[in-house]
């Protein structure tokens, strides 16, 4: 008995590391710069369905789009190119010590 839970613990750990997700972040600033609610609300719109993406959060007062999303199925890449389909170009974001944002 204590062999079958063992394996059926064994498998659980199994599935969930197979099941990991490499989930990353980007921060972006826009051009044209979001300059009220409506440029937010466009922004996080176009992205709540696209492919990959798990949470967006828009700052006006910072400029800054920021995109949690799945790297097994986007990039960051193929974000920063998809802004161009809503109008905006898309720039990743230095963070105040001026290095690029963490991933």
């Amino acid at each position: 008995m204590r062999k079958l839970f063992f394996v059926a613990g064994l498998a659980v750990v199994i599935a969930s590391g197979a099941c990991a997700k490499d989930i990353r972040t980007v921060s972006v600033t826009t051009d044209p710069q979001m300059h009220c609610a409506n440029c937010e609300k466009k922004i996080k719109n176009f992205f709540r369905f696209e492919k990959g993406i798990k949470k967006i959060e828009t700052s006006v007062t910072e400029q800054r789009v920021t995109i949690t999303y799945d790297a097994d199925k986007t990039s960051e890449d193929k974000i920063i190119d998809s802004f161009s389909k809503i109008d905006y170009h898309a720039e990743k974001k230095e963070n105040a010590s001026g290095q690029e944002s963490a991933k």
